[in-house]
């Protein structure tokens, strides 16, 4: 069976701003662009979506009307060649809400749930990606076999479009981004 059988041809080549710009929403979701070429990603567990869900809302609740939190949507960190990226939860400067697409400029904080698969992508390569394009915070959660979730936070250094590594939670995060942030993430 070739490559043509198992996918439409668009995804053997470059896709452009343009020509992603001019698809639906219902096309864009469950994929992200990198370097113009399309990545799909298998659909989340339930525990990795309930997750994703309990820190946008205390993210939301915590940020105040300067900042929204939302999940599933895309951020375009580079037109040429596309890379937009779909974290699974995003922390965005409220008056920006209905710009399209969202841009890193926009963008406060990204967080990227761990799951099997995808791990090499959210702990290196998405890693570089947000730093290069200027995101200044980083979270990576680990679901551990504890049922207990870890999470890794960075902070971007502007001078050098490197994160560094900032505090580790477990199970309750207590930190500031510039705001002040509490969430338990106990899983039930």
């Amino acid at each position: 069976m070739s490559a043509e059988m198992v996918a439409p041809a668009w995804m053997h080549s470059q896709i452009t701003a343009e020509q992603y710009d001019s698809w639906s929403e219902e096309q864009c979701a469950g994929i992200e662009i990198v370097d113009g070429m399309v990545v799909v990603s298998p659909s989340a567990s339930k525990r990795h979506n309930r997750l994703a869900r309990i820190l946008a809302n205390g993210l939301d609740s915590a940020a105040g009307q300067e900042w929204n939190a939302d999940t599933d949507f895309d951020v375009r960190l580079q037109d040429v060649p596309l890379t937009n990226r779909r974290p699974d939860v995003v922390v965005y400067r409220s008056d920006t809400i209905d710009v399209t697409p969202t841009r890193p400029e926009h963008v406060l904080l990204v967080v990227e749930v761990v799951s099997p698969g995808s791990e090499t992508t959210d702990r290196v390569v998405k890693v570089d990606q947000y730093a290069k394009a200027g995101i200044a915070f980083y979270w990576r959660i680990e679901q551990a076999a504890t049922g207990v979730p870890i999470v890794y936070t960075y902070i971007l250094d502007p001078a050098t479009r490197r994160y560094r590594d900032g505090e580790v939670f477990t199970g309750i995060v207590t930190a500031t981004v510039p705001f002040p942030v509490e969430i338990d993430l106990g899983i039930v």
